[in-house]
């Protein structure tokens, strides 16, 4: 039985790196060996809190506590092997990743273990030319590729993004590059001026910023699209308020138990609501294609890199925000 290092989440707030049990490869797997692996402070950090016990289901009093578990679901590595009917890789290659095999814990699939023996389908190649570390949030810059495409918006068009972490940073990029006015709401000068350049860019610091009556003043008769991705009722009720009629509301956030939203405000205005999660391979591939041409940037927003034995330290960090943070990569 195959044994790898792996970051594992044994209890609530406790972090350990150690050694796990994996399946033998089969025909159709592929064995990859890390490099690097990207944290995603929001998703496993809610595991990690015992928060969520599956991808986008929260824990309710009574279920089964989510622990031993290896978070995570995305990482960048070198092959190490391939079975029988993987006739499209070969070793050596560089590849993302996202879950791979594990045997003894809460769940049978992992994101930060290495070796890793991941299933052919959640393996992609990387291009050349191309720094192998811009693609190692790949899964994230996905779900904000995804926000971002959801809702029909046309050049000039106004969007707000709430949300100033990585799914928001990716998904006001995506509607920046549509040729949207795009306001990003956050409560971090930091990570604010990192989407600041950007064409038609414009940010609010919710923090000190009334960002519900900037947005009203700046477009009277309200705006096109509003999307929350950081999980509050709140936010998708005052995006409410400011979006336009035949308008569209985008939910990809993780509300938890509170995720009661009232269908009658948005009625009024007859409103679509569009709820994302999880990946798709095309989605994923067309994610890695914008990132391969530089339309969706990923390097600019990695503020840390971590030994992957320093894992605990990484979510110290993460977790008390003793400084500013935002991309959280683990070196392997």
């Amino acid at each position: 039985m195959p044994v790898s290092q792996a970051v594992l989440f044994t209890a609530p707030n406790t972090v350990v790196f150690g050694e796990v049990s994996c399946p033998d490869p089969g025909p159709d797997d592929v064995v990859v060996r890390l490099t690097h692996s990207w944290i995603s402070n929001g998703t496993e950090g809610s595991y990690l809190r015992g928060e969520r016990v599956d991808g986008d289901t929260p824990y309710r009093d009574g279920d089964p506590w989510p622990f031993p578990v290896i978070a995570g679901y995305q990482k960048i590595g070198v092959v190490e092997g391939v079975g029988a009917g993987v006739t499209d890789l070969v070793v050596g290659e560089m590849v993302f990743a996202t879950i791979g095999k594990v045997e003894g814990m809460h769940h049978e699939y992992a994101g930060h273990i290495s070796p890793s023996v991941c299933p052919r389908r959640e393996v992609f190649k990387l291009p050349a030319g191309v720094a192998p570390l811009a693609f190692t949030g790949l899964v994230l810059a996905q779900v904000g590729y995804n926000a971002g495409m959801r809702a029909p918006v046309a050049p000039g068009e106004t969007a707000v993004v709430v949300g100033d972490g990585l799914v928001g940073q990716w998904t006001a990029q995506t509607l920046a590059q549509r040729g949207a006015e795009v306001f990003l709401v956050g409560r971090h000068d930091d990570r604010l001026e990192k989407f600041a350049s950007w064409p038609r860019a414009r940010i609010v610091n919710a923090r000190y910023q009334d960002w519900g009556a900037i947005v009203r003043s700046a477009f009277p008769e309200g705006i096109r699209v509003g999307i929350d991705t950081v999980g509050s009722v709140a936010a998708l009720e005052e995006l409410t308020e400011v979006i336009q009629r035949f308008g569209h509301l985008v939910s990809a956030g993780f509300y938890g138990t509170a995720d009661r939203l009232a269908l009658q405000p948005p009625r009024y205005k007859e409103l679509s609501l569009h709820l994302v999660s999880g990946w798709t391979r095309d989605r994923l591939d067309e994610t890695l294609a914008w990132v391969a041409e530089g339309r969706l940037e990923t390097l600019p927003l990695i503020t840390h890199h971590f030994p992957v034995a320093q894992a605990a330290e990484a979510w110290r960090l993460i977790e008390t925000k003793a400084e500013p943070v935002l991309g959280v990569l683990l070196d392997w």
